[in-house]
């Protein structure tokens, strides 16, 4: 038997209309919350404020930056033995509901340490270093280190133990799942890194 033509129409509709409410479907922070509290707590702190400098504070980080982490961290494109032990049991909806929990929650703010090193960190931050070409951080990361939703992570008050490893990872290859950061730090020295770091979590 055939369908009338309108009613196939119909029915088309209605499924793209599904899956548009699909993709639009808000996150269930509730969900989130639960699972970040399971999971999540022990590393990053109750509201995504870490208290350990080496763990990363995830509290009002971009959501999409996130998700794209724990899916890498899940594939392996990302190393890490711990977190791909966690991420390996999240769907993902997992990922989207935690993820938006976190952006949803007040990042604390932080300060820098090392005042011999503020105008180093400043400089590089704000100017970069020209001579290397290597551009300013500011540039994809926003003066105030806000980030660009959906392209560049936030980095305001993160803790400067935590960025100075991620920058070291990637100029040594260990952490490969972004090419252009691997090229900015494999242009960077020791103390480059240290003073960016430090002045990054003073950011605000």
């Amino acid at each position: 038997m055939k369908l009338p033509v309108s009613l196939l129409c119909a029915a088309a509709a209605a499924a793209l209309s599904f899956s548009a409410h699909a993709q639009s479907a808000k996150p269930d922070l509730v969900k989130g919350a639960a699972l970040y509290g399971q999971m999540c707590v022990a590393c990053h702190g109750a509201d995504g404020n870490s208290s350990t400098p080496i763990n990363p504070s995830l509290a009002q980080q971009h959501p999409e930056y996130l998700i794209k982490q724990l899916q890498e961290f899940k594939s392996g494109k990302r190393d890490n033995a711990i977190m791909k032990g966690f991420a390996a049991g999240l769907s993902d909806d997992d990922m989207r509901n935690i993820s938006f929990w976190l952006a949803d929650q007040k990042a604390k703010t932080g300060f820098a340490k090392e005042k011999d090193l503020v105008r180093m960190g400043e400089r590089i931050y704000r100017g970069g270093i020209a001579d290397r070409q290597i551009a300013a951080c500011a540039g994809c990361h926003s003066p105030n280190g806000a980030g660009i939703p959906a392209q560049y992570p936030r980095l305001s008050g993160q803790h400067a133990e935590y960025t100075a490893s991620q920058m070291n990872a990637f100029r040594n290859g260990t952490r490969n799942n972004n090419a252009k950061m691997t090229g900015v730090a494999a242009k960077m020295n020791d103390l480059e890194i240290k003073a960016v770091s430090d002045y990054i979590a003073g950011l605000r």
